[in-house]
């Protein structure tokens, strides 16, 4: 009989390096990949997300290099958005690992507390708990 439950969502962020990239997210998310092979680091975010890390040279091979994936590096298009109990204690473990602070850690208008870092690749991420 197939599995009726529904695969996770992927996202996946393209990186200049995948190794550096799983080293930071493995100290930010405190978790273990799920996958991590030569093309692809897959970490589970919670039971319907992964968060994919792919080599921005193998995604142009797929995608195609018009624009290279790489002309994008560290230009804010989107965030990581990540809930989680400790916020404080999630901003400083990407700090430790070379994420750069964008904001502290303060309450939002719309009611979380949150704080943004940028990773190496200059994706950025947010740490929220809930108001």
């Amino acid at each position: 009989m197939p599995d009726a439950s529904p695969a996770p969502v992927l996202f996946i962020l393209y990186v200049a390096d995948q190794q550096r990239s799983r080293d930071f997210y493995l100290h930010v998310l405190g978790i273990e990949p799920e996958l991590d092979v030569p093309g692809m680091t897959e970490f589970r975010l919670g039971s319907g997300a992964m968060l994919g890390l792919m080599p921005e040279a193998g995604i142009a091979r797929i995608i195609g290099s018009e624009p290279d994936p790489a002309s994008g590096n560290g230009i804010p298009r989107a965030e990581l958005y990540l809930t989680v109990a400790d916020p404080a204690a999630a901003l400083q473990r990407a700090i430790e690992a070379g994420g750069v602070l964008l904001s502290e850690l303060q309450p939002r208008n719309w009611g979380d507390n949150a704080g943004y870092v940028r990773d190496p690749d200059g994706h950025v991420l947010a740490f929220a708990s809930r108001g």
